[in-house]
């Protein structure tokens, strides 16, 4: 008996080791999105503050294409060492995997999910010669022409599409969906007067709400926006159970040693919650969430999978 727990222990010592040595070099964060994009300044804010936390360099790489499966799919395949991190988020661990018939990984097998570190909503919004005061208005509006009401988007799969699919659900209305190739000429659409509404990332839209070009009826996250705070919730706007609240996140390949994944996350729960870091990540519209356990982020993953995959299959969507 003592020989085999000598042999025990004797086996468990390298990756106590690894984690007691760790990091031993740069670490690796990839970013499933193009340098300057929304999630990818704030990745950088997070990579500045860890590197200083742990004493390595933190090196943000961008990998575009395929809705964000080609980075996370790489990331997947990445050493379980805590050298590799990716940034993640509900479109690439969620809808992703109802969009793609082969995304390259599994959310919730293939990876650790540290940290819910950020949340952005959508917003509602219309031309303002729109006569709509409320969603409900909007509403009655798509009810008096079903399957003509039209919504845009930037694309199939977005959060602005799923937002639209998930009106329909709850409400019984029937929109038809134009996507476009990317997120501005989805809200030109709007601006333009070709659409009849969209559902928009609040942040990529605040410049012309505020300007008068475009009219906002509602958000779409389950607390209202601090950068529209006079706007009221769907749900407060009469539409039940509707959220859809963006979030952004970080993960480590499945089998990262506990203590390593233990401080990410303790990292990156600070690092969100600093001054500074809070403020610009505002400025960006994304706002920080409650910190939580490497559990309680998986438990997210698993959450959001159980409600958007049957939703998504129901509207048809794919981005094959």
């Amino acid at each position: 008996m003592k020989r085999r727990t000598l042999l025990l222990g004797a086996l468990a010592l390298p990756a106590a080791a690894r984690a007691d040595t760790w990091p031993s070099k740069a670490i690796r964060l990839i970013v499933p999105l193009a340098p300057g994009a929304t999630a990818d300044i704030v990745a950088r804010l997070f990579a500045e503050e860890l590197s200083k936390a742990l004493g390595q360099t933190v090196v943000v790489d961008n990998k575009t294409g395929a809705g964000g499966t080609i980075a996370i799919a790489e990331a997947a395949r990445a050493a379980p060492d805590g050298h590799t991190v990716a940034l993640v988020s509900q479109g690439t661990q969620v809808f992703n995997i109802g969009l793609y018939k082969n995304p390259g990984y599994d959310p919730l097998k293939d990876f650790t999910t540290l940290a819910i570190s950020g949340g952005v909503s959508n917003v509602l919004i219309v031309h303002p010669s729109n006569p709509a005061k409320t969603v409900a208005d909007v509403l009655a509006q798509a009810r008096a022409k079903p399957g003509e009401y039209t919504y845009s988007s930037g694309g199939v799969g977005t959060s602005h599409h799923m937002s639209g699919v998930l009106l329909e659900l709850r409400t019984g209305v029937k929109l038809q969906h134009v996507p476009y190739r990317a997120t501005p000429a989805g809200i030109m659409a709007v601006v333009n007067g070709e659409v009849r509404m969209g559902l928009f990332n609040t942040p990529t839209v605040l410049g012309q709400i505020r300007s008068g070009s475009l009219k906002a009826l509602a958000v779409t996250s389950e607390k209202r926006s601090t950068l529209l705070p006079d706007l009221p919730t769907m749900i407060e706007a009469g539409v039940k159970d509707y959220v859809v609240d963006t979030w952004m996140g970080f993960a480590a390949p499945a089998g990262v040693p506990d203590a390593i994944a233990a401080r990410l996350n303790a990292e990156l729960n600070r690092i969100a919650y600093l001054p500074p870091i809070r403020e610009k990540m505002q400025a960006q519209g994304i706002e920080a969430l409650p910190p939580g356990a490497p559990a309680d982020a998986q438990r997210v993953v698993k959450a959001d999978l159980d409600l958007w995959l049957p939703i998504i299959k129901a509207s048809g969507a794919s981005a094959e």
